[in-house]
């Protein structure tokens, strides 16, 4: 197994909408694992196949039950609302509380071809709206409001070019 290196914002990749998964086979199986070890390595409870360079409608996942994945999903249903600090792996050590509905289901198939259907509220339900995010070439950045947002990308652009504000 490999541990990838997770793409950051900037990386194009991340705002592409990725293609659906078509051939399931031995590579699909080690693409799975090598996903789930980079998740355990950074750490982080979700990991979708964008984010490390692979522009494919798969993720995997680990909110503290064993881990899974979901290839080629569709969100069906979604209701509520809980707020939460949300982070990313592609924006590494910052969050933000973003509201999101607070249940979700997602319908997709597992690396058989075999229908699945996952869902959950508060944590599990966030990990699985932002992990589709991702796959729809999304970053949590587009879920912030139009002032946080700006704030955000300013802070992210300081930080990539080590620039400091005075306190």
């Amino acid at each position: 197994m490999a541990v990838f290196p997770i793409r950051v914002f900037g990386d194009p990749v991340l705002n592409t909408p990725a293609q659906p998964v078509e051939t399931f086979d031995d590579a699909l199986r080690r693409l799975i694992d090598d996903m789930l070890e980079t998740m355990y390595a950074a750490p982080g409870v979700g990991l979708a196949a964008p984010q490390i360079g692979i522009s494919k409608r798969l993720f995997v996942y680990d909110v503290g039950d064993g881990p899974g994945h979901l290839i080629n999903p569709e969100l069906t249903d979604s209701s509520g609302e809980w707020e939460f600090d949300e982070g990313c792996l592609s924006v590494p050590e910052r969050f933000w509380p973003i509201a999101r509905p607070g249940f979700a289901r997602l319908e997709g198939v597992d690396v058989e071809g075999e229908p699945v259907v996952l869902e959950g509220e508060e944590l599990m339900g966030r990990m699985l709206q932002h992990e589709f995010d991702h796959l729809n070439g999304m970053l949590l950045l587009e879920r912030l409001g139009k002032r946080e947002r700006k704030a955000a990308l300013r802070e992210l652009r300081e930080a990539a070019f080590g620039i400091s504000r005075p306190e």
